[in-house]
Order: structure tokens, then sequence, then C-alpha cells
């Protein structure tokens, strides 16, 4: 694991913003998207302020192969819950889909 800071929390073996619900992943996602740290910001305004957010990407560049590594196996963590939860088709569909637009954005 990664050591936490200020900026980036860990709750139950996840990273996030610190102090929010906002996962890193989402963060990490958005942020080699291309997107500014102005419009993750007005995205998740639930962040707090765009002093944390950017403390939140200086750790996410800090620690390039690191979050990779948590990139995959948050997916394999995906995977192993559908496996194990059988999801109403529709919902099904719906969490497909957005983890299919995040994972593209990540490559």
């Amino acid at each position: 694991m990664m050591p936490a800071n200020q900026y980036v929390e860990i709750r139950n073996g996840c990273y996030h913003v610190g102090g929010t619900r906002i996962g890193l992943d989402i963060v990490a996602y958005e942020f080699h998207d291309g997107r500014s740290p102005e419009e993750i910001f007005e995205a998740y305004p639930s962040i707090g302020s765009l002093a944390k957010l950017y403390g939140a990407i200086t750790f996410i560049l800090e620690h390039p192969k690191e979050i990779d590594a948590y990139l995959n196996a948050q997916d394999e963590r995906w995977e192993e819950f559908k496996t194990s939860n059988a999801l109403p088709p529709e919902l099904a569909e719906h969490f497909e889909r957005a983890r299919h637009e995040l994972s593209f954005r990540r490559h």
C-alpha cells in the first residue's frame, strides 16, 4: 500500500480524496483522460477545495506504478464482485457501461 497523506486517505482498503467519498481512482481516470484540475473540481465539488484536489493529483503523479497497480486491483475487485453478486440485467448493463467508459478513459 502507498502511504496516505493529508490529501489522500485509505478506508476499507481503498484510496479516497481526504475527507471525502470520492475515490482516488475517479480522480486518476479523469486526470489521465486530460481533464484539468478545474474541470475535475467542477464535476466533483464535494472534494472541498482545488488545493485538496491538486494534492491528490500530486499523490497520483508521485506514485505512477502504484496507482496503475491499484487501478488494476480495483478492476479485479469489480470482476470478483460481479461474479459473486448477481445484479438485475438492467443494473448490470448500467454498471458495465460505466466501467467500460472509465476503462476506455484510462487506456
